[in-house]
């Protein structure tokens, strides 16, 4: 018998098709660098969000190893069962260490993954206001606040992209108990940066809180690298902070900062916390040479070598009819507009040996495809000279 549902998918799936909607997936067969090999071609990648490029550091890839011969494959289980180690409990120590300067009683609690750990802010604040909430979620925000939004079954209310002034407006009317904003520090598909400063005073001034993602952020922005509150210097009991750790610190999974008592209260209350496997404790322990590398002098010459690079980039001409989004940080997008235009754009660097992904809706607004390109500390000079040669060909 055929199933119904499924001849409804594959009609779905030829929608997608004839959009040119339709998402690839690329095997890579060699680390996370650069230079790699993606499905049996010698490519230059300039899509990955390994911004130091530290996934393929010998220093961490040793850790790993380490890691691996003192606390095996995996965890077992959850955190609160059997499933917390001594390097998970260390790693988490040193993250609240980096933090505390910007969070007031700081303490920090890893996850397995940036999506798990949004998720897991917003169902325990939700979970602490029984329904007295309302979330003033940015408009750009990535899916994995608004999915946790969603799940929170909070109210919510959108604010315009950077629009301090309107979030004002929509603070000063809300009667809950508990207000919170949602912000990406660093805006994922754009690469430009909220006005933290400014949200903050606007939570102080109203009694909420001000839940940061900074997943694009730490490790890259800083004198040391901890990210956004280093950046624009700012503390307060008020936030609550995201980081990602496979990004810039080249491993894997995510951690939350703020005060002891949020952390206590998400240890206590926060499902996808609580209800998950941890993340083998061989990654917490590589996670420690990461963040020694990042906080040393190492780090902050890779933060000095990716500005340079950000501004090469950022200084080539582009061909015309694209559109350069005004972007500081390492990702530095390039609006084409149609999809069939984007897929075309990213097919011809491909056969240059580019690898640069095509981003679409409903990653980003209708009409406004975009190669998304990222750079890393692990790229040269002359990797970006290729590129920006790469793009002039395509005039």
């Amino acid at each position: 018998m055929t199933n119904p549902s499924l001849q409804i998918l594959a009609s779905k799936l030829v929608d997608i098709d004839a959009q040119g909607l339709r998402r690839q997936r690329w095997t890579a067969e060699t680390a996370c660098q650069p230079h790699l090999q993606v499905n049996g071609r010698s490519m230059l990648a300039f899509n990955s969000n390994d911004y130091l490029g530290l996934a393929a550091h010998p220093q961490v890839m040793e850790a790993l190893k380490e890691g691996v011969s003192l606390y095996g494959a995996g965890s077992g289980a959850s955190h609160l069962i059997s499933g917390h180690f001594q390097s998970h409990a260390r790693l988490e120590e040193k993250l609240a260490a980096m933090l505390s300067p910007y969070l007031v009683s700081a303490r920090a609690l890893y996850f397995c993954t940036g999506y798990m750990a949004n998720l897991g802010i917003l169902h325990a604040l939700a979970d602490s206001a029984q329904g007295d909430i309302t979330v003033f979620s940015e408009s750009l925000n990535h899916a994995s606040l608004i999915d946790g939004i969603r799940l929170s079954r909070s109210a919510v209310q959108l604010y315009p992209h950077c629009d301090t002034q309107a979030l004002g407006e929509l603070l000063k009317t809300c009667t809950s108990k508990t207000k919170v904003v949602v912000t990406d520090s660093v805006f994922s598909m754009d690469g430009d940066i909220a006005p933290v400063r400014e949200l903050l005073t606007l939570c102080e001034q109203h009694g909420a809180w001000l839940v940061v993602d900074d997943a694009h952020g730490f490790g890259v922005l800083g004198d040391t690298g901890c990210g956004i509150l280093e950046h624009l210097q700012l503390r307060s009991p008020n936030l609550i902070y995201m980081g990602t750790l496979g990004k810039a610190a080249g491993v894997g999974g995510a951690f939350v900062a703020a005060h002891e008592t949020f952390i206590d209260w998400m240890v206590q209350r926060s499902r996808p916390y609580i209800y998950t496997t941890a993340a083998p404790p061989a990654l917490a322990h590589a996670l420690l040479t990461s963040l020694r590398i990042i906080l040393g002098e190492e780090g902050k010459a890779r933060r000095a070598h990716l500005q340079e690079l950000i501004q090469q980039l950022a200084t080539a001409p582009i061909p015309q009819g694209w559109e350069r989004l005004p972007s500081t940080t390492a990702i530095q997008p390039i609006i084409i507009g149609s999809n069939a235009d984007v897929l075309k754009a990213s097919a011809a660097l491909q056969a240059q040996g580019l690898w640069i992904t095509a981003i679409r809706s409903p990653t980003v607004p209708a009409g406004t495809a975009r190669l998304r390109i990222t750079l890393s500390a692990a790229h040269t000079t002359a990797d970006v000279a290729q590129l920006i040669q790469a793009l002039g060909s395509q005039a």
